[in-house]
């Protein structure tokens, strides 16, 4: 039987200590370390060499989830890294999988799909919670949400890195007519941010 090894990273010792007690119950999962922040969790990388990393995204001080999970592909860029959260926005599941997180788990889901999470993504296959999946499928499927055509121009100058000054003046609109039009982009898109929007949009719009 082959053994997954698992680094824990969490930055509470509670929650880190129930993980552990529930992944070490099965005979194929085995956890070799923890980590309470995202640095610790770069360096017990490269010591410990686990074959997954099951990361929190909110990690107190220092650098947060997602800037952990890019500094570990950096190190490793096969080391499979499943997200594993309380916060279930569309813009956290971007930023993540953006990041290069193979999968996305959500803490209230139950035993038997940690342990299918764990093994399907440390197998390299793409994990997403029931939830989560379920939600961006539905967005994906209401025409509603396409973006109309000044939207969808607006997000190719955003990609190119304008300010909303220079988007006002590259579409002769003034800014506060960006702010709008970002705020409906936003809404549309489920994220909060500029380079989240810009990323759905890419791969939701085919935008280049």
């Amino acid at each position: 039987m082959t053994t997954v090894t698992v680094l824990l990273v969490d930055d509470h010792v509670v929650v880190r200590a129930g993980l552990r007690a529930l992944l070490d119950s099965q005979p194929d999962i085995e956890v070799i370390a923890e980590a309470g922040t995202g640095e610790e969790a770069v360096d017990a990388v490269s010591t410990f060499r686990p074959q997954l990393v099951t990361m929190d995204l909110a990690l107190g001080t220092g650098i947060d989830g997602v800037e952990a999970i890019r500094r570990i592909r950096q190190i490793d860029r096969n080391l499979p890294v499943l997200v594993f959260t309380t916060y279930d926005t569309d813009a956290d599941v971007v930023r993540a999988i953006d990041a290069g997180a193979i999968g996305y788990l959500l803490k209230d889901s139950t035993p038997q799909e940690i342990f299918a999470a764990v093994r399907g993504a440390a197998a390299g296959q793409s994990v997403l919670s029931p939830p989560v999946a379920s939600r961006l499928l539905q967005q994906m499927q209401r025409p509603e949400e396409a973006l109309t055509p000044r939207e969808a121009e607006l997000l190719t100058l955003l990609a190119k890195g304008m300010t909303n000054k220079e988007l006002g003046k590259a579409l002769f609109i003034s800014e506060a007519t960006v702010k709008t039009h970002l705020a409906h982009i936003y809404a549309k898109l489920g994220v909060d941010t500029r380079a989240a929007a810009v990323s759905v949009a890419l791969r939701r719009q085919g935008i280049r």
